[in-house]
């Protein structure tokens, strides 16, 4: 058996395991402390006379330094190149020294240099270590460190060769790999072309079989005819000799074939073994594409945290057909810190009081009040750059975290239009919930691929005059919102479901149109002041993400909340109320109930209170688990631009921004 190869990679991480660099040695000189405490000057001076004897006798000091002579005759390591030739050494100033080699069959030993007139010799080394000169032969202690200098210099060469020499080693074992890989595919079709003769060859033998029983049947058939058919007879035989020779033929290739077919096989076993091997690989690079998902999804949440659990976006609607138009600083968008390319984060609103004026009769100047969101959405914003902002909490919810968007504003501030979008079939005109219905389903496509498995059901209610109605009920269903209730789905289950109330396995966008096309027909909306046609209930359409990654055993669930509230609007006490008036009376009052009732949820979720009022509304108690720590939330204030609105735009605007300086915690993902 021939030995094993070694790989490549695993000898050149021997030989740098082998060939790491000697530790430096700390330089010490042996002075003592009146030589310490002497300058280069009177050092200089101190060692002058032994200089002038040193001259005056005209002889050369060699001196054999034990270490550089273990260096010089080290031997080489195997695979080890021959050192370069060393280059002179410079010769160091006023001072010669000459470093005598040792033979490499020459057992080291110890070499006693000549004397100089008047001075001491170097001691000789004692047990093998290096003899400790005295104090005073500073010269003796230079010439040892720069000789073992030396040695460390010629020893850091010898470790560059060496390692150049293992770097083109890895180039070429590349090399022979991607030749190995051309082989093999050239084996692979050699493969297929041998197979396809095989079959071949088989399909023939079977006509020539065929064809020589139909020949010994005629032949039996004839044998009373043989004097009349002699010449027959005589064609049918040299017919079947040539059959037969093709036939050797056929079995001699077909044998060929077969011992092709097993080193074919034998080469499908190794390719088999090399897929293998890639397979280990690819479940290597899963875990590390596992392992990047996971800190995606940790700093999106950071990032997003960043940004506040709680935000505030304000919209306000453009001016529409036969709406009179604001005068001019009426509204005023000033620009990001960064100037007018950043996004507007701030509004003001001018408000005229014609009950107030000056001494000399003039109207007073307009108030001015300013307002501070993470985000101001001028009348000229597309649904498209809306959902932009929010897409990316939007996708939050596919990493476990509770998600709820709310439309907050007067009747007619366009939150309607913001949460479902316009009616046409304008794909421009697209609302929040389709688009962010379109994203979510688009993402979990893309995780797929990383062995992620999504479903997504949905429900759509309706909270009118504190009653629970399915926007999703059919046929005889319809008109028994009555018997909707809000309940636990289980004991000790955190989780809410209303009961009685549909909730559909939606997996496209068409699904979900129609879902919203039902819900814009069963809900309920009147006529009043400011609207022809006003939602006078709370719309929540809620999808609930269940995620799962068996290959890991991970699970995460969390719902997405895309409320549509009701219009806010203050009660006109001077107003003369009939019939019809009484019912809108005792709707305005349901939704500003509820509307207060959120605005003291939010309130006691960031002053971190015990007791939270989620009970006193069917809103609040439907999503309290979207507006907890644990969840992540975003208000939509939608404002009106025209004058005569004003004063429902600025208790919209005051409610907006104490919500915006609420802190509701740090999120966490509701993950198994």
């Amino acid at each position: 058996m021939e030995p094993q190869q070694r790989s490549p990679l695993l000898e050149v991480k021997g030989n740098i395991e082998l060939k790491r660099p000697l530790a430096k040695a700390a330089s010490r000189l042996p002075l003592s402390g009146r030589r310490l405490k002497r300058g280069p000057d009177q050092m200089e001076e101190a060692l002058e006379p032994e200089k002038k004897r040193t001259r005056g006798l005209g002889t050369r000091v060699t001196t054999t330094h034990p270490r550089a002579a273990a260096l010089n005759s080290a031997p080489q390591t195997q695979g080890q190149t021959a050192a370069v030739p060393r280059a002179p050494r410079k010769s160091a100033p006023r001072y010669s020294m000459a470093v005598a080699p040792v033979l490499k069959t020459q057992k080291p030993g110890p070499v006693v240099p000549a004397q100089k007139p008047g001075t001491t010799a170097a001691p000789p080394m004692v047990g093998g270590k290096k003899p400790k000169r005295p104090a005073w032969d500073l010269k003796g202690q230079l010439c040892d460190l720069n000789a073992e200098l030396k040695c460390y210099r010629e020893r850091k060469q010898v470790l560059d060769q060496e390692n150049q020499q293992l770097q083109d080693q890895l180039r070429e074992a590349k090399q022979q790999a991607s030749v190995l890989g051309a082989e093999r595919r050239t084996l692979e079709e050699e493969l297929t072309r041998v197979r396809a003769q095989a079959e071949q060859g088989q399909r023939e033998l079977g006509n020539l079989s065929a064809r020589v029983l139909e020949l010994e049947e005629r032949l039996g058939t004839q044998e009373g005819l043989v004097q009349e058919l002699q010449q027959e007879q005589l064609r049918l035989q040299e017919e079947r000799r040539g059959l037969a020779a093709q036939l050797g033929e056929q079995e001699r290739r077909l044998q060929t074939s077969e011992a092709s077919l097993s080193d074919s096989q034998a080469e499908v076993a190794s390719l088999r073994q090399a897929a293998a091997a890639r397979e280990a690989v690819l479940a290597e690079r899963e875990d590390r594409l596992h392992g990047l998902e996971m800190e995606r999804r940790r700093l999106h949440n950071q990032l997003q945290e960043l940004k506040g659990n709680i935000r505030v976006f304000c919209r306000v609607r453009p001016v529409l057909p036969g709406e009179s138009t604001p005068s001019p600083g009426f509204l005023q968008f000033p620009s990001g810190p960064c100037g007018p390319s950043d996004p507007p984060t701030r509004l003001s609103l001018s408000r005229s009081d014609e009950r107030r004026g000056t001494l000399s009769g003039a109207p007073a100047a307009p108030t001015r009040h300013d307002f501070s969101f993470d985000r101001v959405f001028p009348p000229g914003s597309g649904q498209d750059e809306v959902f932009e902002e929010i897409s990316m909490l939007v996708q939050s919810a596919l990493d476990g975290y509770p998600v709820c968007i709310f439309a907050y504003g007067q009747t007619g501030s366009g939150k309607t239009f913001t949460m479902e979008g316009g009616p046409g079939g304008d794909p421009r005109l697209e609302g929040l919930i389709p688009r962010a219905l379109r994203h979510l389903f688009s993402v979990a496509q893309e995780l797929r691929g990383q062995g992620w498995t999504y479903s997504f059901v949905a429900s759509y209610v309706e909270i009118y005059n504190e009653t629970v109605r399915d926007l999703l009920a059919t046929g005889a269903r319809k008109g028994q919102g009555g018997e909707c209730e809000i309940r636990r789905a289980g004991p000790g289950s955190e989780e809410l479901t209303v009961t009685n109330a549909r909730y559909v396995p939606v997996s496209c966008e068409r699904e979900v149109e129609a879902l919203l096309h039902l819900a814009r027909q069963n809900r309920a909306v009147a006529r009043t002041a400011q609207n022809e046609r006003s939602s006078r209930s709370h719309s929540v359409f809620q999808l609930q993400i269940s995620g799962e990654h068996a290959g890991r055993g991970l699970q995460c669930a969390a719902p997405l909340s895309l409320v549509d509230l009701a219009g806010s609007e203050r009660l006109d006490p001077g107003l003369a109320l009939g019939p019809g008036e009484r019912e809108r009376l005792r709707e305005t009052q349901a939704i500003n109930s509820s509307l207060s009732t959120l605005g003291l949820v939010i309130m006691a979720l960031s002053n971190k209170e015990s007791h939270v009022p989620y009970r006193n509304s069917k809103l609040t108690y439907l999503l309290q688990n979207s507006l907890g720590g644990s969840a992540k939330m975003l208000m939509f204030v939608n404002i009106s631009p025209l004058e005569e609105n004003v004063s429902e735009s600025l208790n919209s605007l005051r409610f907006a921004s104490k919500v915006n300086q609420c802190v509701i915690g740090t999120a966490q993902a509701n993950k198994k």
